[in-house]
């Protein structure tokens, strides 16, 4: 019988003699200012969640550089444990859906599962429903690709308008919408996530949220009334397990974020465990299987 899988949805790795990660200037990112690479996800993510070590990963895109998502294809090809990448192109450029076959023919292309941008750096209120930007979701959603989702609390309404006018195009949300977990003002961001929920082709990450918590300080009592939205609005079975490494490691680490989802799923049925931990991350990204097998394309 196959031991019971861990994925990984959303993790980083970076080389910076290869390639410089700017945002890591920032005076705060200092302790994760270095290269990180499979081997060290592999000796820092340790400590099993519920019974369940870790199996595959989703490696996920930090800058808007599509050399960026080249190196990471690449390395999916010979790295065993990355089961899919989030990759980056420029979703406003008429050519991207040239720029998505040359990465998706390329080495590794066959684990190009979803594209990101960072519309949480935009101060375009509506920048997910620009013409242009909804142009290159449309070649997204000719190639079977899916979009992950990255906005701040504030800006949940460009994701559900999204989700409204993209029923086709599978979406994940990264870090639950970046809730204010430190300033424990969840209001406004329960109430877009429920009718983001509302969509059922939206499924959402439980990842960053130890980041968006007192860096020092946080206990699960924080983290809780997150996790208490997202369980009642989207389900089990829309969850998807997530680390945000190493950027996790600026409050706590990988294990430490494992032991908290291992006690809040305690108590859990098995469906809904594996669902969380491994089924929702497997479908949505066309992993691999225990058994080899493949959920096929998001």
């Amino acid at each position: 019988m196959n031991a019971p899988v861990l994925v990984d949805a959303h993790h980083h790795l970076w080389d910076l003699a290869r390639r410089p990660q700017p945002w890591l200037d920032d005076p705060g990112m200092a302790p994760i200012r270095r290269t990180f690479t499979a081997d060290d996800l592999r000796g820092a993510a340790t400590r099993p969640v519920a019974g369940r070590r870790l199996r595959a990963t989703v490696a996920v895109q930090c800058v808007a550089d599509v050399d960026e998502t080249r190196d990471l294809l690449a390395l999916a090809e010979r790295e065993p444990l990355i089961g899919a990448v989030v990759g980056w192109a420029d979703l406003t450029s008429p050519a991207v859906g040239d720029v998505l076959d040359e990465l998706i023919a390329g080495p590794g292309g066959g684990r190009l599962r979803s594209l990101r941008h960072l519309v949480q750096g935009e101060s375009d209120p509506r920048w997910l429903q620009r013409p242009d930007v909804e142009r290159g979701l449309r070649a997204l959603e000719r190639r079977g690709l899916g979009y992950d989702v990255l906005v701040r609390d504030h800006q949940l309404d460009q994701a559900v308008l999204l989700a409204e006018r993209f029923p086709d195009l599978p979406q994940v949300l990264d870090h639950a919408g970046k809730p204010a977990v430190a300033r424990r003002d969840l209001a406004d961001w329960e109430r877009r996530i429920r009718l983001l929920a509302g969509h059922p082709h939206v499924v959402c990450k439980v990842s960053g949220l130890i980041t968006e918590a007192d860096h020092a300080r946080w206990t699960i009592a924080d983290i809780r009334p997150v996790w208490d939205v997202l369980l009642s609005s989207f389900g089990p079975d829309r969850l998807m397990f997530g680390s945000d490494w190493p950027v996790a490691n600026l409050a706590g680490g990988w294990n430490r974020w494992a032991a908290t989802v291992d006690e809040l799923v305690t108590g859990w049925s098995e469906t809904d465990t594996t669902a969380f931990l491994a089924g929702t991350a497997t479908a949505f990204y066309g992993l691999p299987h225990a058994d080899g097998g493949s959920a096929g394309p998001p």
